[in-house]
């Protein structure tokens, strides 16, 4: 518990900070070449630091004249905080952490590539009990105002139920796996690799997963909007980055294997364990289909059941309606208030990508 508030007084303080500097008269970030991106273990942002370690970075950083560092962040949570605090200048992140930490700050920050989306990497699991009818007043574990808490809410949604017809208890990602092990623990709702170590526990039965709500939980690399105003190229080398890394790493010969054996390798995991997540996590490989996603109505349609979610968790400080914190999408498309967007789909860099015009 004690984890989970530092964390939201964190956030409350860089929220703070993100207001405070947006009413201040600073000038617009100007020109420059040095750039940091921040990442985190999970399965779809392996490639980063491989990329880094392979000489890809270095490659895309040198042919438009940058130095980019790809950092890593232990703890999710702090790098997006620092990212929206500035200390980053880009993370990678899930749609709901975009919306509501920076985006919800008031950090104008842009999604400039969708990665992938979970399909399966995050689950309900229960032990003695059949469906989730049955655990309707019983508590379910799980990081509350989370992307746990929200699938959690799909799955009861889906089953005509609603979040009061259970009591969920805040539990740490890292406790998580040992809270299910306990005799008074009946489900609990998380993501890989601990939901794997959940599912593999006596009893144990899966429920529910993001495979059943597929594209809802999206995975993406996001940059602050000014920053990549000022300096365009920066967009353009991270998408050649991404995708020339994609390209290896979904290749089935011998490159292709030793690729995801490295990143198996630097998120402390076998490649057999790293492939299995794979197998659940739907990666944007090609940029063609990145952008599709990006142009589709069901991207629109998802961020509006994630916004409205957000608004009732109480995760955006302050607003009188989920429209307060406006969305931007590919063709013109708003969500919210049009004159207060801080999120936006940007798929410039992806569609360069896909006309092969890096």
């Amino acid at each position: 518990m004690s984890r989970i508030i530092n964390r939201l007084c964190r956030f409350l303080g860089v929220a703070a900070l993100v207001l405070a500097a947006g009413c201040s008269s600073e000038a617009p970030p100007a020109k420059r070449k040095d750039f940091s991106i921040g990442w985190s273990i999970y399965a779809g942002w392996m490639p980063w630091p491989y990329a880094q370690q392979a000489g890809i970075v270095k490659k895309w950083a040198d042919k438009y004249g940058l130095t980019i560092k790809i950092v890593q962040v232990n703890d999710y949570a702090e790098s997006v905080n620092q990212f929206t605090a500035g200390k980053l200048d880009g993370v990678t992140v899930a749609n709901m952490d975009a919306l509501t930490i920076p985006a919800a700050a008031g950090k104008d920050t842009s999604a400039i590539i969708i990665g992938d989306y979970s399909n399966g990497n995050d689950g309900l699991v229960a032990k003695n009990v059949a469906s989730i009818a049955e655990l309707k007043g019983k508590p379910i574990n799980l990081v509350e105002l989370s992307v746990s808490h929200y699938l959690l809410g799909r799955a009861l949604e889906k089953q005509g139920m609603a979040l009061k017809d259970v009591r969920t208890v805040n539990t740490a990602d890292a406790d998580i796996v040992a809270a299910f092990g306990s005799p008074d623990v009946t489900a609990a709702v998380t993501w890989n690799p601990q939901l794997s170590a959940i599912t593999a526990q006596p009893g144990a039965k899966l429920l529910f997963s993001s495979a059943d709500v597929p594209g809802e939980i999206i995975d993406l690399l996001v940059v602050d909007t000014a920053t990549l105003k000022a300096n365009p190229d920066l967009g353009k080398a991270l998408a050649g980055i991404w995708y020339e890394t994609m390209a290896l790493m979904v290749r089935q010969d011998a490159a292709g294997k030793a690729a995801r054996a490295a990143m198996a390798q630097l998120a402390g995991t076998t490649p057999d364990v790293f492939d299995r997540q794979l197998a659940t996590t739907f990666l944007y490989a090609d940029p063609k289909a990145a952008v599709a996603a990006a142009a589709s109505p069901d991207l629109v349609t998802t961020m509006t059941r994630v916004r409205d979610f957000s608004f009732s968790r109480g995760l955006f400080k302050g607003a009188a309606s989920a429209d307060a914190v406006g969305m931007s999408f590919p063709g013109g498309k708003t969500l919210g208030d049009p004159a207060r967007v801080t999120l936006r789909f940007d798929d410039r860099y992806m569609t360069l990508a896909a006309q092969g015009g890096l």
